[in-house]
């Protein structure tokens, strides 16, 4: 099974709630909400027994119960404020949150020290799913568990899907292990079998499970700690960065990973043997008698030990010793080093709007030039798998090899003897700098003027004024005064020059105001309101009709092909029904240039006059997903499952940022295939998104069904049509051929002809599954776009929906597709 799965796919009976801001309705079966809205997940059965325990309480007299044998029949609610402890009273379990604050409550195990310390999850439902307060468990007695919210008699969450398969108690044992056992004590389920981010004494991690670091956001952790199928353990960024391994070399492989309760963390061997080890620094410390492994919020792997005396968990190991190596660890455009506190993140450039890192500026608009920026002691490092190039050449060649390399976005050259020179090809920078780091690194940047150097200079950490030989000051005062002198001169010519030119320009500027019948608001004030608009270029119609050729390449019925004077491709999208405002359109225009994210194609500029509005976006040169799928244009040879895939996971992941991550929610409003287009990287990018700011037409409806919404169904149909490789299907037979194979039919007939024999069932089948999800009739039981990310992902399991109460539209359904 491939990475990113739980390992375990269990036949949950699950359905998958809503992402938004407002508080969602109630509806059959859920996945975790965002933050300050109900959770709603979908959760493996190894999450669903954990609340076992709990569902005895309504019986028990004390807020505190102890889990022995607890039977069918209970059920407990989140608001009874009632835990569950072991009999060691080690372990508590139950509702953890803060009801204070509007973030859900997660179900979890953790450390029951009372009120010295914090409680510390080990373990949660579900790797930190989100319920509301109101959220009912009950253990049926078929040995079933429900989660009901809000109305215990109404239609479950989930449900566990555990029935007659002999569950009789459930029990917290000492070591913080909840185990479920049948009547011959013989253990069904237990937890440690289903880690979340946490591994405890005794509990041992194999392939192909793994640790997944907790998040502040609703998207899932981008850190995980990975067991390899050769018995290496890896920390991981996403799917493709290894960052730190053990890198085993042990005759014989290992089979697990494990921590020791005296403080050793190490891989196994079949018979046993230690293949790999690192200790703690309280290695065998008999006053120790609690600790944990885990992978922590900043991607770092480490081991705790309590300490008693002071009430506090003390690091005794890390995997990274320096936490500027995790990879990502500051995000894009900012530099990891070090202060007297530890780690801290420089940017690159200062966002004076959100008051963070700012994103690369847009070379092809420097209008001076471009220069390079040093950054000593610097190593930069591309954000997403890097078409970097490395070559041999010294330090000066390697800059301005970059700098002549309309491709390079910044290099790097290492000083550590082996004159490596690594050129970046992807405008997502970061990296780390501090003093023992053995390397300088250039950034291209616009090129300032002159009057404006000195100031730009205190920007960066080298200002590339040569000194003499010597390193002596005077020839460096020389070139100050000499620099001085000319700006003198030019200052006076351009006094002299102004005031000759003064009245000339006052005559044009008010001839230019009594011709102009129709008011335009003022370019120059948006720009001092937004800053963002200096990033877009604004052309008249006469240029983008020059750029285009007078739209002589037509792309669709409104898109054609142009090319800027800088000889870069891009392509004008005509809006044939745009709002009348300009302020209304620039401020619409601003927002949508402020998104940057690899799966968008990028919005460059844009024209707007009384009859003419048109956007100019980036040329994307592989056509349209639509293309490639329907016009059978790609190498069929070399179509791959894993290939399909990661185009839909490229198109979830667009539309999560443009929900989740914009500061203001952007639904795409007109997601289908033929605004999905591939680049010659086959990396998916996503158009015409948020266009719907900019319609003139009624934005009122009377559906229930949000433009969010409108996304998560589109996309179902999309990811079918990814499957099927159809575009016109009838509805009725495709959802029918569907459910038949989420419920074990063939695949064949069902799946692109192209697809059969080299896809993996169960990855197909969920994919299938979420697809039917998505285009649920009621909008209400859609996933949102965040759990769907999760779900292609392998980090959710997923079951067969309900079938449809009335069949939805696919395409037309006049005809069978190819």
């Amino acid at each position: 099974m491939r990475r990113g799965s739980l390992g375990h796919l269990h036949r949950s009976t699950v359905h998958m709630g809503h992402f938004g801001g407002r508080r969602p309705k109630a509806r059959p079966f859920g996945l975790p909400a965002a933050a300050g809205g109900r959770a709603r997940g979908l959760v493996p059965l190894c999450s669903a027994i954990l609340v076992l325990g709990a569902l005895a309480v309504s019986g028990s007299p004390s807020d505190e119960f102890s889990m022995i044998s607890l039977p069918l029949g209970f059920e407990i609610s989140g608001g009874e404020k009632r835990t569950g402890v072991s009999k060691n009273g080690a372990f508590a379990f139950g509702f953890l949150g803060d009801r204070d604050k509007d973030e859900g409550f997660m179900v979890a195990i953790w450390y029951n020290f009372g009120n010295k310390s914090e409680k510390v999850p080990v373990w949660t439902v579900g790797g930190g799913i989100r319920v509301s307060e109101n959220s009912t468990f009950r253990l049926s007695m078929d040995g079933s568990l429900m989660l009901f919210d809000n109305d215990p008699e109404g239609f479950p969450v989930w449900s566990s899907d555990t029935a007659n398969l002999g569950v009789k108690t459930a029990t917290l044992m000492d070591n913080g292990n909840l185990v479920l056992v049948g009547s011959d004590r013989r253990v069904i389920w237990e937890s440690f079998g289903c880690p979340t981010d946490t591994l405890l004494p005794g509990q041992s991690l194999h392939f192909p499970h793994f640790l997944r670091a907790p998040s502040t956001s609703y998207v899932a952790s981008y850190y995980s700690l990975t067991v390899n199928t050769t018995g290496d353990i890896s920390l991981v960024w996403e799917d493709n960065v290894t960052y730190w391994s053990s890198e085993l070399n042990a005759p014989n492989p290992a089979i697990e990973a494990r921590l020791e309760s005296n403080g050793l963390f190490g891989l196994f061997d079949a018979a046993g043997g230690i293949a790999w080890y690192r200790l703690s620094e309280d290695f065998r410390d008999p006053s120790i008698t609690f600790r944990h492994l885990k992978i922590d919020i900043d991607g770092n792997l480490r081991i705790y030990s309590w300490d008693k005396a002071s009430s506090m968990w003390k690091v005794g190991w890390q995997a990274v010793q320096n936490q500027c190596s995790v990879f990502g660890y500051c995000g894009l455009y900012s530099l990891c080093s070090y202060n007297s506190t530890g780690p801290a993140c420089e940017c690159l450039s200062e966002d004076p709007e959100s008051h963070g890192c700012a994103k690369i500026t847009d070379l092809g608009n420097c209008k001076g030039g471009v220069s390079m920026s040093v950054l000593k002691q610097t190593v930069l490092y591309s954000m997403y798998p890097p078409h970097d190039v490395e070559t041999m050449l010294s330090s000066k060649a390697c800059r301005e090899y970059c700098l002549n390399d309309t491709s390079c976005y910044a290099a790097t050259a290492m000083n550590d003897g082996s004159g490596l020179c690594i050129m970046k090809r992807s405008s997502f920078i970061s990296g780390y700098s501090y003093s023992s780091v053995a390397a300088t690194s250039f950034l291209k940047v616009c090129l300032v003027p002159l009057a404006a150097s000195t100031a730009a200079a205190n920007l960066h950490r080298d200002t590339q004024i040569p000194l003499t030989e010597d390193g002596s000051k005077s020839q460096l005062d020389k070139r100050k005064g000499f620099m001085v002198a000319i700006t003198l001169v030019l200052l006076i010519t351009a006094v002299v020059f102004i005031t000759v030119e003064m009245f000339v320009f006052w005559f044009i500027v008010h001839r230019r105001k009594q011709l102009n019948k129709e008011r335009r608001t003022p370019f120059c004030e948006e720009v001092q309101m937004n800053w963002c608009y200096s990033t877009l270029i604004r052309l008249s119609i006469e240029e983008v009709k020059a750029l285009t050729r007078n739209f002589k390449t037509k792309l669709s019925p409104t898109v054609y092909k142009g090319i800027l004077p800088n000889q870069v491709m891009v392509t004008a999208k005509v809006l044939r029904d745009a709002i009348a405002c300009e302020k209304d359109f620039l401020m619409a225009v601003s927002t949508l240039g402020r998104t940057h994210h690899r799966n968008l194609v990028a919005l460059k500029g844009f024209c707007f006059d009384s009859t003419h509005k048109i956007l100019l976006y980036e040329y994307v040169t592989n056509g349209s997903l639509d293309q490639w799928l329907f016009q059978k244009r790609h190498n069929r040879g070399r179509d791959s499952w894993q290939q399909r895939l990661d185009m839909a996971i490229g198109v979830a992941r667009s539309i999560a940022y443009l929900h989740l991550e914009c500061k203001k929610c952007i639904p795409h409003g007109n997601l289908k295939a033929e605004n999905v287009l591939i680049d010659e990287n086959f990396v998916i990018k996503v158009t015409d998104y948020g266009l719907q700011n900019l319609s003139s037409g009624d934005r009122t409806s009377s559906s229930v069904e949000t433009l969010p919404e409108r996304d998560i169904y589109m996309f179902g149909i999309i990811l079918l049509q990814i499957i099927t490789g159809k575009r016109q299907v009838n509805a009725e037979k495709l959802l029918c051929l569907a459910y038949q194979v989420c419920q074990g039919g063939e695949l064949n007939g069902f799946i692109d002809a192209h697809l059969e024999g080299r896809v993996e069932r169960k990855g197909v089948e969920r994919a299938i599954r979420l697809a039917l999800w998505c285009m649920q009739d009621q909008p209400s039981c859609r996933p949102s776009i965040g759990e769907v990310v999760k779900v292609l992902e392998g980090a959710l399991p997923l079951d067969v929906p309900p079938k449809f109460h009335s069949l939805p539209v696919i395409g037309n359904q006049t005809n069978e597709g190819e």
